[in-house]
């Protein structure tokens, strides 16, 4: 009966009108803590906006959640896809697109958009006279190709014949001013571009209720702060579990946990005095009067030299050197690579005062890690495998901000402010009879941790196969308790280690891979997903490398055959990566 009244009373409505009281529907639900999924009866016509997303830690996925929202609140109509699954053959029949897409690494695309732009930067790419379009473009300006993704996809598109409604937009770590300014300047052209009914109802935005994000973390306490490498070990690695009581945070396996840290203070205190200025010389961050120790300590960015503090600082320090290195693209590279902004200060000596080298630097950024539990296994709890980052360079000592927070600044009781960024492109398999394959070295083991975890509580009867390697098998053998454990129980099939340094010749994962490579064909042939985390620069490639000459010689085809393969596994989602 229900039913049938409410077809009575949707009859007749347009495709739009539908769109409105489908998301109508959807905030009703919301109020009532109910999840709705409607389909978008615009989504197949030339009159809806499309939005699309490639996002690697979902920063980029939640952007284009927040402009479908706000455009389906201004009456129009509205798809969202991820580029993952958008077939790149529909860019002849789009009329409107807004692209929010990521750079990560060095210029590297996210994983869901590496198909896309092989297609779009390709000669299969068609004119697109009747396209109009925007991008936002995110990115980290420590990398010197920053915004690289978006900066292709703004300038192919010019290129095929299509005309921009927005000016693309690049956006650094502290993004949320000038996205906000790119979705208000979307926004603002659809009247223009889509012709809504006159007398389309807006929405109301529904409250439901506190929802932990970076602008409202919450407060974790600390529950265990351990060390897990042995004390002759190079590296301090830790295991930390926080308590998420009260908090009404879920996560899944393979999500991230953002922690937003304060700065090292002995780095704080070494800034003050190169600079020359009191620690309590007033400074004003985002309209808010501040003592410049404060300033450092919690508020701006002191540790990655990034492009536009280099641009800021070669002005200050007016330095022809560094001038120079400005100019000249892989000296610039070297530079970011290898220094600190401490570094920078002091090999390019300028006293700026206090509000001038406060405006130089970035917001401070949230750190995100890999989580390493399972919450079906942990009710309440979350936990992160952590290596602190401290290193000796250019005659004095380095710390990673948030790493170093963790393993030196907190003890249990202690709280931590935290937020969950999912992470959808990196999930076990819905099926429980799959086999999965996992290859994380170092912390990069971390999620898998989750994932032994929460198969075994799934009882999933699908095969598990871990391939770990680190420094020395005495001293960094990460959760190797844990392992053994699993191994017995049966929810750990398999375990292929690799330490590099206990031998005379180094032996990574990858060697492991190569090794055992009938088998890991064996499994990959009858439907094994693959997953790899850690390391992007390094790690991350020699896999990829290594999974091509496995399948070239397995299936005695060419190594670009091959990457063709490994690509349709990615495609496929049986080739997932989260590296950083």
């Amino acid at each position: 009966d229900q039913a049938a009244r409410l077809n009575e009373a949707l009859y007749g409505l347009s495709a739009l009108q539908l769109q409105w009281a489908s998301g109508y529907a959807a905030g009703m639900a919301a109020a009532n803590g109910a999840e709705i999924r409607t389909p978008n009866p615009a989504a197949d016509t030339g009159d809806a906006l499309t939005i699309l997303y490639g996002s690697q830690t979902g920063n980029g996925e939640q952007l284009a959640k927040d402009l479908e929202a706000a455009v389906r609140n201004k009456g129009f109509a509205v798809q969202l896809k991820s580029l993952a699954d958008y077939k790149p053959a529909q860019l002849k029949r789009e009329s409107l697109l807004a692209f929010v897409v990521s750079t990560h690494g060095e210029g590297d695309p996210p994983d869901d958009a590496e198909l896309f732009r092989e297609f779009l930067l390709s000669r299969k790419a068609p004119k697109l006279e009747q396209l109009q379009y925007s991008v936002l473009a995110l990115g980290d300006s420590s990398y010197l190709n920053f915004c690289q993704t978006g900066r292709e996809f703004d300038a192919r598109l010019e290129e095929l014949g299509a005309k921009r409604i927005a000016a693309l937009v690049e956006c650094d770590l502290d993004y949320d001013a000038d996205a906000q300014g790119w979705a208000d300047s979307v926004l603002s052209k659809l009247p223009e571009q889509i012709d809504a009914p006159d007398n389309l109802p807006r929405l109301r935005a529904v409250e439901t209720g506190a929802r932990h994000d970076k602008h409202r973390p919450f407060a974790a306490e600390v529950l265990v702060n351990q060390k897990i490498t042995a004390g002759e070990s190079s590296k301090d690695v830790r295991h930390i579990e926080l308590s998420l009581e009260g908090s009404g945070l879920h996560y899944e396996p393979g999500d991230s946990l953002a922690i937003i840290a304060s700065n090292p203070p002995e780095l704080v205190r070494q800034l003050i005095d190169e600079l020359g200025v009191g620690d309590d010389s007033p400074v004003n961050v985002d309209d808010e009067t501040l003592p410049l120790g404060d300033a450092l300590s919690n508020e701006l960015e002191i540790t990655t030299a990034s492009l536009g503090f280099l641009k800021s600082w070669s002005a200050l320090a007016d330095n022809e050197k560094l001038n120079s290195i400005l100019a000249d693209r892989d000296q610039l590279g070297e530079l970011i690579a290898t220094h600190q902004i401490i570094d920078v200060v002091r090999q390019f000596p300028a006293k700026p005062g206090a509000q001038a080298f406060a405006d130089s630097l970035r917001k401070l950024s949230p750190r995100s890690y890999s989580i390493a539990s399972s919450l079906n296994s942990n009710p309440d709890e979350v936990h992160l495998t952590v290596a602190a980052v401290r290193y000796d360079a250019f005659g004095s000592k380095h710390w990673g901000a948030a790493s170093t927070f963790l393993a030196d600044r907190i003890d249990d009781g202690d709280t931590v402010r935290v937020f969950v960024e999912p992470n959808n492109r990196f999930r076990l398999p819905e099926d429980n009879s799959a086999d999965v394959i996992m290859i994380g070295p170092g912390t990069g083991v971390a999620p898998f941790r989750a994932f032994v975890e929460e198969r075994a509580e799934r009882s999933a009867d699908g095969h598990n196969w871990l391939f770990f390697g680190d420094r020395n098998f005495s001293s960094d053998f990460l959760y190797q308790l844990e392992w053994q454990r699993h191994l017995k129980q049966g929810s750990l099939d398999r375990l292929d280690v690799a330490f590099s340094r206990d031998q005379a010749e180094k032996i990574y994962v990858q060697d492991r891979l190569q090794e055992r490579a009938a088998d890991l064909m064996e499994w990959i042939d009858r439907g094994a997903f693959v997953y790899v985390c850690g390391d992007a620069k390094q790690m991350a490639g020699d896999v990829d490398n290594a999974l091509i000459e496995i399948i070239s010689a397995h299936r005695n085809i060419s190594s670009d055959d091959a990457a063709v393969e490994l690509k349709e596994l990615r495609r496929s989602g049986r080739y997932q990566r989260d590296v950083y």
